[in-house]
C-alpha cells in the first residue's frame, strides 16, 4: 500500500494502486480503529476491487490517527482512505497481538550478501519484477505473458512497467484459459523461446495439468535429454487473505509427483529475485510460486544475483529442534523460535527454498544436531510434501531422530471467515505450541 508523509508526523495511506486497469476499489473492513497501535507490516485494512478481496499491511509504525474512508465506501485508487501519526509524544507503544485480524507479515530475512554488491531494500513483488526484468533485458528469447500482466501490470501489481519497457511482443495480455495459456508456454518453449507464463492464482493450475504432466515436463526424456523445455510458470498461492476457498489452495501436493518439474518457493525478496532468474535460466519446466501474504514484505536485494534451485537455506541457528518450512511458513517458524527461544528452547529454521527437489543434505545437517525435526507446511496433512520430506529424514537419518512430526493444514477446504481462516493455518502460535508440548527446554533433559 502506497503512503506518503503529509508533514514529519503524520502519514497519509493512500488507496492502494493495483493496477492501471481499475480505477477504485471499496473499502470492505478496517482492521484497526483511530486509536490503535500498528506495526510496520500489520494487516490493516480488506480492500475489495473488481478482482478479488484483499488485505493490504501497513507500511507504517504508528497510531492510526483518521479513517477517512468508511467501511462499505469507495474511493478512487491514490486517494487518501487514513492517516497514522508516527514519533513524537503520540508515537505508538509496541502494538499488541492482533486478535482476529491475520498474524503480522515478518520481517524478510535475505540471501547471504554480497560485499561486492550494493543491496536495496524493496518488497517482495518488486523484487520479482527486477528479476523479470532483468531477465528480458538479458536474453531476446525470454517472453512474459498471462491474464493482466502486460497493460494492467498485473492484478498483484507485480509486473507493471514491463510491457512498455519491453514491448507488446514480448510482455503481453492473455484470454482467460489457463489450458490455452500453458499450451502456448510449452510451444514457444520448444521452439527456441524461454517462456515466463503468469497463472494468477495456483488453484486454477489443474487446468494446466495435461501439458504439465504428458508434455512439458516428459519431453527431455522423450527427446533422449536432447532437448529441454525451458518454461516457468509463476503462479500466486497461500491463504490469510480473505480469498475463500477457491483462491487459497497450495497446490504443492498435486504437483510434487511429476518427474522433470521443479517446484521454487521463496520466502524472502533475495531468493524472490534470485530464484526466479535461476528458473528462468533453467532448461526444463519450473513452477515458482508467489505467496500472497508476502508481497508487501521488505528486504535487501543485491543485484544480478541468482540463486541456485534446490539448495535450502539456514534462516536461524538452534540446537534443540530443527522446524523445516517454506514460503510464509518460514516466517511463521521464525516468529515461533522467538517465543521458545523465551522459554529456553532454541529452535533452528530451515528455509527449503525448493520444493522439488527437496535439499535432504542440509535438513540432514540440521537434524544431526538437533535430534528433533517439525515440518512446517501450509497445505493439507494428507499427501503433502511435509510427508515427504519426513520419509527421507527417516529413510537416511533414522538412528539421529529422537522426535519427528508434521506440522499442516487441517483436510477441510479453506474458511473465508476471517477468525476460521486464522484457526485453519499453522501460525506461529499453535507452531510453538506444538513444539513446547514435545521438546524440553535446554538443562530439562
Amino acid at each position: 500500500m502506497s503512503a506518503s508523509a503529509s508533514d514529519a508526523r503524520v502519514v497519509d495511506i493512500g488507496m492502494p494502486r493495483l493496477s492501471d486497469s481499475m480505477e477504485e476499489a471499496t473499502i470492505l473492513t478496517w482492521l484497526k480503529r483511530p486509536g490503535d497501535a500498528v506495526a510496520r507490516g500489520e494487516p490493516l485494512v480488506e480492500v475489495e476491487t473488481d478482482k478479488a478481496t484483499m488485505v493490504y499491511e501497513s507500511e507504517t509504525a504508528g497510531v492510526l490517527e483518521e479513517i477517512v474512508v468508511d467501511d462499505g465506501s469507495t474511493a478512487d485508487l491514490g486517494a487518501v482512505i487514513a492517516r497514522i501519526r508516527v514519533g513524537g509524544a503520540a508515537a505508538a507503544p509496541p502494538a499488541p497481538a492482533p486478535a482476529p485480524a491475520p498474524a503480522p507479515a515478518p520481517a524478510a530475512e535475505p540471501a547471504s550478501p554480497s560485499a561486492a554488491t550494493p543491496r536495496v531494500e524493496v518488497e517482495f513483488r518488486d523484487a520479482i519484477r527486477q528479476a523479470l526484468d532483468e531477465e528480458l533485458a538479458r536474453d531476446e528469447r525470454v517472453l512474459l505473458f498471462g491474464e493482466d500482466v502486460a497493460v494492467a501490470g498485473g492484478v498483484f501489481a507485480v509486473t507493471p512497467g514491463l510491457h512498455e519497457k519491453h514491448g507488446p511482443e514480448r510482455v503481453f495480455d492473455t484470454p482467460i484459459s489457463e489450458l490455452a495459456m500453458t499450451g502456448a508456454a510449452y510451444g514457444a518453449a520448444i521452439t527456441g523461446k524461454r517462456p515466463v507464463l503468469e497463472i494468477m492464482f495456483g488453484d486454477f493450475l489443474a487446468l494446466s495439468m495435461d501439458t504439465l504432466i504428458n508434455q512439458a515436463s516428459k519431453y527431455w526424456f522423450l527427446t533422449g535429454g536432447t532437448q529441454g523445455v525451458p518454461l516457468v510458470i509463476r503462479s500466486v498461492v497461500g491463504a490469510g487473505g480473505r480469498f475463500g476457498a477457491i483462491h487459497s489452495q497450495m497446490p504443492v501436493s498435486w504437483l510434487m509427483g511429476i518427474t522433470g518439474l521443479k517446484i521454487v518457493a521463496p520466502a524472502t525478496p533475495a531468493d524472490a529475485k534470485g530464484l526466479l532468474k535461476a528458473a528462468v535460466r533453467d532448461e526444463n519446466p519450473v513452477v515458482f510460486l508467489e505467496h500472497k501474504r508476502l508481497y508487501s514484505l521488505k528486504g535487501e536485494v543485491g543485484g544480478d544475483e541468482v540463486v541456485p534451485l534446490g539448495r535450502a537455506r539456514i534462516a536461524r541457528e538452534g540446537s534443540r529442534i530443527t522446524l523445516v518450512s517454506a514460503m510464509k511458513g518460514v516466517h511463521d517458524c521464525l516468529a515461533a523460535a522467538d517465543l521458545l527461544a523465551a522459554e529456553g528452547v532454541d529452535a533452528e529454521v530451515v528455509d527449503l527454498r525448493t520444493l522439488r527437489p527437496l535439499d535432504l543434505e542440509t535438513v540432514l545437517g540440521s537434524v544431526v544436531k538437533t535430534n528433533r525435526v517439525a515440518v512446517v507446511e501450509e497445505g493439507p496433512l494428507t499427501g503433502g510434501w511435509a510427508g515427504e520430506m519426513l520419509a527421507l529424514i527417516a529413510e537416511h537419518g533414522l538412528g539421529e531422530l529422537d522426535d519427528a512430526w508434521r506440522i499442516a493444514t487441517p483436510d477441510t477446504p479453506i474458511p473465508y471467515s476471517p477468525p476460521l481462516e486464522d484457526a485453519h493455518l499453522p501460525g506461529p502460535e499453535r507452531i510453538a505450541a506444538e513444539v513446547r508440548s514435545r521438546v524440553r527446554p535446554a538443562g530439562d533433559g
